[in-house]
């Protein structure tokens, strides 16, 4: 859904958990730690958060970056893999992860005519798979690299992020918080100060 998340998230999740009780969950996972919509990020979380207290749960936070690179990184290719998000502006949401799963560099903004140097500065002119909802945008930014292979399909998804938390919940990992990840400050404006009107109190 593009809109309206709010008022449909709770009945679908109880529509999904069906006769579970509070009591049999275990975790909650906020699918939309982020990056993404301000609004849409804020109500997940605050979902997630009520639900857990409510059940005495604990809480994973995955990001959308991992939620498309962890099962990416499990098996034999050991490229990097670049998990590129439409931010719905000019620039990508982009991260750079190893084949070890591990990230070789923070989560960033990134116009797509920067990606070159981008890479270049992190991985030299090393192969890479390039995966996540905005993966064709940034395989034709990236049209003079070679070795890049497109990983197609590969949106954020709600089995990306149960493996991005199993693989946390069975390792020593610290799990994430339920902090919202922003790479850019929200698109808000404030109303214009109007001129006091005449003989009116101050």
């Amino acid at each position: 859904m593009r809109h309206g998340h709010g008022e449909a998230l709770l009945p679908i999740i109880g529509a999904a958990v069906g006769p579970i009780s509070p009591a049999d969950i275990d975790i909650i996972v906020a699918a939309c730690v982020g990056p993404g919509g301000f609004t849409g990020i804020r109500v997940g979380l605050a979902a997630a958060q009520g639900i857990a207290l409510a059940a005495g749960a604990e809480t994973i936070g995955i990001t959308s970056f991992a939620a498309v690179a962890t099962g990416l990184v499990d098996g034999d290719d050991r490229r990097s893999v670049l998990v590129a998000l439409d931010s719905r502006r000019s620039d990508l949401y982009v991260q750079l992860i190893a084949a070890s799963g591990e990230p070789i560099a923070a989560p960033a903004a990134i116009p797509p005519e920067e990606l070159h140097a981008y890479l270049a500065g992190l991985i030299g002119d090393a192969s890479l798979l390039v995966a996540g909802d905005a993966a064709e945008t940034a395989a034709a930014a990236l049209s003079g690299r070679a070795g890049v292979d497109l990983v197609p399909g590969s949106a954020p998804d709600a089995r990306g992020v149960l493996a991005a938390a199993r693989s946390v919940w069975r390792s020593d990992q610290q799990p994430g918080p339920l902090t919202p990840l922003y790479l850019r400050p929200p698109d808000v404006s404030f109303p214009k100060q109007r001129p006091p009107i005449l003989g009116q109190a101050r």
